[in-house]
């Protein structure tokens, strides 16, 4: 399976998505699927992130082209998930988070890194903080090898909220950004 990926920007027809992502299977580290409300302001914010300056963060819809064609001889084009990154404190720093699904029949095939590695190319061109955090939980492998393989630092096991007041035991990834004009590398 090829693993070339676009991200398209979050928009009022990606709802379906979010209720795929929103199943048993792709929110079981993530203390289970929201209510039809808090599904609902979750699109909402979505959309509003999207609609923001670049700078403030993005949520993308990952769009993945199948090598081969349709019955009809034209290209297909899939949704097969979401990425994006939005403005947060941690400890004390102004830094990016990070977060990303890839529907279940598409895991495994690499598209989760390549959507994480197209985010990172957008926030070296339009962020303006110098890292990008991931915590995924420390009983979630394979998230863990998504930041590894995108070039994420690990920094060590924290006790991150999500949701909302649930302590859960999760690893700190932190990516350096690193824009061309300011000397920096990513990761280094």
């Amino acid at each position: 399976m090829e693993t070339h990926v676009r991200l398209e920007p979050w928009s009022a027809g990606d709802f379906w998505l979010l209720e795929r992502k929103n199943e048993p299977a792709m929110t079981q580290f993530l203390g289970g699927p929201e209510p039809a409300a808090e599904l609902a302001d979750r699109q909402r914010r979505y959309e509003a992130l999207s609609a923001r300056e670049p700078a403030a963060g993005r949520m993308f819809r990952i769009v993945w082209t199948p090598a081969a064609e349709g019955p009809d001889g034209a290209e297909r084009t899939e949704g097969v998930g979401s990425v994006g990154f939005w403005e947060r404190e941690w400890r004390g720093e102004p830094v990016y988070e990070a977060g990303w699904g890839v529907l279940p029949e598409f895991q495994g095939h690499g598209l989760a890194v390549a959507a994480l590695t197209e985010l990172l190319a957008y926030v070296r061109t339009h962020g303006s903080r110098d890292s990008v955090h991931a915590f995924p939980g420390t009983d979630h492998p394979a998230s863990n090898a998504v930041c590894r393989r995108a070039g994420f630092e690990y920094l060590g096991d924290v006790d991150f909220e999500y949701p909302p007041g649930v302590p859960h035991p999760s690893c700190d990834w932190r990516y350096r950004v690193g824009r061309p004009q300011d000397g920096l590398t990513p990761s280094g």
